[in-house]
């Protein structure tokens, strides 16, 4: 079973479950812990193979995986506690799991907060997953790892961000890392298939002004989907938990305790 931590308040609170990226771990969420904490019962998790789930690798290895399964490690998770359904908060990658997720068991998820949410892949992404493709297995894959960093968070005010995300993958497997990159195969027809299916999930994007990778797809997709909503946070890049962290609190915490103030 994945590594998790959890914070409880009582079975009167709803449950906030926190999902990373790639290549990332649930420490990414330390500056979003004391304001969560105080209001939901939380749950925090290490993806297979990243964090401290490195070490729980017996039980799933093989040559790949899909999303599917990564998805089901966070069902079984919840099943383990007795966490009948939760609000959802993701990052990057986390936001095409956390839609794994509610199309195979919907009724867990009440609400989605999807930051630097991948919705679909611009040809600029394309060009990237497929250099990456032909050189994983040539080159270092930390090359391959910070060469995405540092395109998906160019600006100086995303060091912070970048460095950290690099740091984070550090901890990774060489096969591992393979394993994760093999995700990329599906990520097409996925969101192919998710932007064409609307669930009735209170969905609320919130992407920094500066994600010039994946903002433009979150704009398009909410003014066809009736239960999603976004918002933009100035002077932030990709990761936005981290580089405007008081401001993803706010607007995350706000949307938890109203969805429909946002999801009209």
């Amino acid at each position: 079973m994945l590594y998790h931590k959890k914070y409880e308040l009582g079975p009167d609170k709803d449950w906030v479950i926190f999902v990373h990226g790639a290549g990332g771990s649930s420490s990414i969420w330390h500056r979003q812990i004391r304001a969560f904490k105080a209001k939901y019962n939380v749950l925090l998790l290490d993806l297979r193979g990243h964090g401290r789930s490195k070490h729980f690798l017996q039980g799933y290895l093989k040559n790949q995986y899909t999303f599917k399964d990564v998805s089901k490690d966070i069902l079984e998770v919840m099943n383990h506690n007795n966490i009948q359904s939760a609000h959802f908060v993701g990052i990057s990658l986390a936001s095409i799991i956390i839609r794994t997720i509610a199309e195979l068991e919907p009724e867990r998820i009440k609400t989605m907060t999807l930051g630097g949410a991948i919705i679909r892949l611009n040809v600029r992404s394309k060009i990237l997953m497929y250099l990456g493709n032909k050189l994983k297995r040539y080159v270092p894959y930390m090359w391959i790892y910070s060469f995405f960093a540092w395109v998906i968070m160019p600006r100086s005010r995303h060091r912070h961000s970048r460095l950290m995300f690099i740091e984070q993958a550090k901890r990774l497997y060489q096969k591992e890392f393979l394993r994760w990159y093999q995700l990329t195969s599906e990520v097409n027809p996925l969101l192919r298939y998710f932007n064409e299916k609307e669930l009735n999930i209170p969905t609320l994007y919130i992407m920094g002004e500066e994600d010039h990778m994946f903002l433009p797809q979150v704009q398009q997709i909410v003014k066809v989907h009736q239960y999603s909503a976004l918002e933009i946070v100035k002077n932030s890049g990709h990761v936005v938990n981290i580089d405007q962290t008081e401001e993803f609190n706010r607007i995350s915490l706000a949307f938890l305790a109203n969805p429909s103030e946002f999801v009209k």
